[in-house]
């Protein structure tokens, strides 16, 4: 009774949301859909994990180079020269093509990269292991050479724990893993005459639930990396993204835009005499007034628009697929309205320099960044509380 109740209380959406928030208690309740899907991921996140997943399957690449090779001393001892030839020859293939991972493959944030760097980490070993399964059957094997060949069935459960080294979604460990298991599948298609059932069945079922584990390892560390980035990236005081991150996400939209050679509008943004706000009520004031000129320009936002927090009292807007025009309508929309209100009560304004990579024909970000930086100048000279969009 007490084992049924306690199967009872994960099998309800409290018993599950328990087990997830043991394994991730920081995660905001938005952020577990993240958990099973990369879909939802900033970019941000995205750039650091692909950064992350390359540099980590270079490391295993290179670590199987050099280990897999080796065993062929033991491969030469124990086959006959009918075996080990080939073996022989299986191996040093191996290692040459993770090698070729490991110099082919360059550090990169993309994340289709990273995937195509992973793929090829786990499929290299999987071909390696189909052919040896395939070798080795159409001989007869004794004694130590047949425990020494029972050793290769243990391949795929080492790859399946290696999923465990990733910061890898639900969804990507299934596809990896799917690999894997299609490796299993072939051995029963080829080779059914020979194949024990019972044999292969506790085996797949052994990697499906190696496979289970590493999957919540993976996304343990997915977790962990929601939570730091978030922590990282967020600005403790009005939310929207720090300086570095703007700089970082900045350089992300910039390469996009062209790439694709679409508009990618800034917006410098200096809240008008916010000095005097601090000088005259406090800094608590002057917090409560940040917070809210930040929230004000959230609402006018896109989802895909990206707020950073430059200075004490600046922000950068970056506005992709927008031209100078449309994003003057935006931010004159939000200037007749209001950012929010002084301690006498009258409201506080912004200068604002708008900036547009086409239009201005800027050759990278930073450029882009001084040019809206200058307008914002102007419009402080013109007495504040204006978008400047050219000069």
């Amino acid at each position: 009774m007490r084992i049924k109740s306690q199967f009872d209380t994960i099998y309800t959406p409290t018993g599950w949301r328990r087990v997830l928030s043991s394994m991730a208690h920081e995660l905001h309740a938005d952020e577990y859909l993240s958990l099973l899907t990369p879909l939802h991921h900033s970019p941000l996140l995205s750039s650091k994990r692909a950064a992350m997943i390359i540099s980590r399957t270079r490391f295993i690449a290179l670590l199987f180079a050099i280990l897999t090779p080796s065993w062929a001393i033991i491969d030469y001892l124990v086959f006959s020269a009918e075996i080990s030839a080939p073996l022989i020859g299986m191996r040093l293939a191996a290692s040459c093509a993770f090698l070729s991972l490991v110099f082919l493959t360059r550090s990169d944030t993309a994340l289709v990269r990273a995937y195509r760097a992973l793929l090829a980490l786990f499929l290299i070993p999987s071909v390696f292991h189909l052919a040896v399964y395939f070798l080795l059957a159409q001989h007869a094997l004794s004694g130590i050479s047949n425990a020494i060949a029972v050793g290769y069935a243990f391949l795929p459960f080492i790859l399946i724990c290696g999923l465990s080294v990733f910061p890898l979604s639900i969804l990507e460990n299934l596809a990896l893993s799917s690999i894997i298991m299609l490796t299993q599948l072939l051995v029963l298609l080829f080779n059914p005459n020979n194949l024990d059932m019972m044999s292969f069945g506790v085996t797949l079922w052994l990697l499906v639930l190696l496979a289970g584990i590493s999957t919540i390892a993976g996304c343990s560390q997915l977790a962990f990396m929601l939570t730091l980035v978030r922590q990282a990236v967020r600005d403790p005081l009005t939310g929207c993204f720090t300086r570095r991150s703007g700089e970082e996400l900045l350089t992300l939209q910039y390469a996009i835009s062209q790439r694709s050679n679409m508009p990618l509008a800034l917006a410098f943004v200096d809240l008008d005499r916010f000095k005097n706000v601090n000088d005259q009520a406090g800094h608590e004031a002057g917090d409560l007034a940040l917070r809210q000129a930040a929230v004000s320009f959230t609402q006018i936002l896109r989802s895909n628009d990206i707020l950073a927090r430059w200075g004490g009292d600046e922000f950068i807007i970056i506005m992709p697929n927008t031209n100078i025009r449309q994003a003057e309508i935006a931010l004159s929309r939000q200037r007749l309205i209001g950012l929010s209100k002084r301690p006498d009560g009258s409201c506080l304004t912004a200068s604002i320099g708008i900036s547009e990579r086409l239009q201005d024909e800027t050759p990278d970000q930073q450029t882009l960044i001084e040019c809206a930086d200058h307008r914002m100048y102007l419009a402080k000279k013109q007495g504040g509380d204006q978008i400047v969009h050219e000069g």
